[in-house]
């Protein structure tokens, strides 16, 4: 009987072991990090009379050990603290575990209403940015829509002739 005894407290600490691995892989997998954003280029593609186009690109840093897929993305953009322009994408994006990925989201914006930010997109190499907004995203633990803040100074690419 003893012996029995023995053999089901080794099972039982097998499986305790089993468990408590088990539950620290599901406690990494549930964590979640918000991904870094930050706009490291405006590239001018369009000027007309009433207003213009841009792409604003974004370096985006997935801090978590698993991939995100991005299902939609709003933003705000201010351009030299005045707003400038707010642009949407709907095209689902992935973003690797642990690493940077390029998006591009194409903004619109009309010549009345935007001042500074109008004179230096024409007249600098750069401008100061700040956009906000909301990313819709899936992960292994759900949908999420995260808050999204970005500033900063960024560089223009401007239109070639």
């Amino acid at each position: 009987m003893s012996r029995w005894r023995g053999d089901i407290a080794s099972v039982g600490r097998a499986l305790v072991l089993v468990f408590s691995g088990a539950c620290a892989l599901l406690h990494t997998a549930l964590q979640f990090t918000a991904p870094d954003i930050q706009v490291t280029e405006i590239r001018v593609t369009g000027l007309g009379l009433t207003g213009g186009t841009l792409d604003l690109v974004l370096d985006v840093y997935n801090p978590n050990a698993y991939d995100i897929h991005g299902t939609r993305l709003g933003l705000g953009l201010d351009l030299e603290d005045t707003h400038f322009g707010d642009a949407e994408i709907t095209t689902p994006f992935a973003l690797s575990a642990t690493r940077h990925t390029q998006v591009i989201v194409p903004v619109r914006f009309e010549w009345a209403g935007v001042g500074a930010g109008a004179q230096a997109l024409l007249t600098r190499q750069g401008v100061r940015y700040a956009a906000t907004g909301t990313v819709g995203i899936d992960t292994p633990i759900g949908a999420r829509d995260l808050q999204i803040h970005a500033h900063g100074d960024v560089p223009l690419t401007r239109l070639r002739p």
